[in-house]
């Protein structure tokens, strides 16, 4: 396994001084927005803190397993769709983003998703999600992103739905 070059992107962040400051008008976050690959996490006193967004990646034999953490959002949206590219990129057949790590994921993070979906697709690749937590897999219930995302309780459900 190997972590992400977005966490370091994050810890550049933090570095420049991005965490703590106050929400931007209404939209929950810090004025962090800046760094592509800071993720946001909402604390119960309404500041912003710094997520450290990652993707770590392991092989089993044609799957390729991410196990994503952080925020999904526009903030980090951008980094993670860089990285699940170079993934599709990667990967022979399988891929699985193990998204048990991911608290939030708004429109920004579902459009990410389909863009992996729809590359992987492109290159005859399959692309599934596992793990999924409530909040998440209830955001892609509400949008339908489940009826195109096949959604599985583990990683190793959905090797096995495959035959890897």
């Amino acid at each position: 396994m190997h972590a992400s070059p977005v966490l370091d992107v994050a810890r550049a962040c933090v570095a420049r001084g991005s965490e703590g400051r106050s929400r931007a008008s209404g939209a929950g976050h810090s004025g962090g927005a800046s760094c592509a690959g800071a993720a946001v996490s909402r604390g119960d006193d309404g500041e912003g803190v710094v997520g450290h967004p990652s993707v770590e990646v392991s092989t089993s034999g044609w799957c390729l397993v991410a196990r994503v953490s952080g925020e999904m959002d526009y903030v980090s949206g951008p980094a993670f769709g860089a990285e699940f590219m170079e993934l599709m990129a990667r990967a022979e057949r399988l891929i699985v983003l193990e998204l048990s790590g991911v608290s939030f994921c708004d429109s920004a993070g579902l459009n990410v998703l389909l863009q992996a979906w729809r590359q992987a697709d492109s290159r005859g690749a399959v692309v599934v999600l596992a793990n999924v937590s409530g909040p998440v897999r209830r955001v892609l219930q509400m949008t339908g992103v489940d009826q195109v995302l096949r959604v599985y309780d583990t990683a190793g459900d959905a090797e096995g739905d495959f035959g890897y």
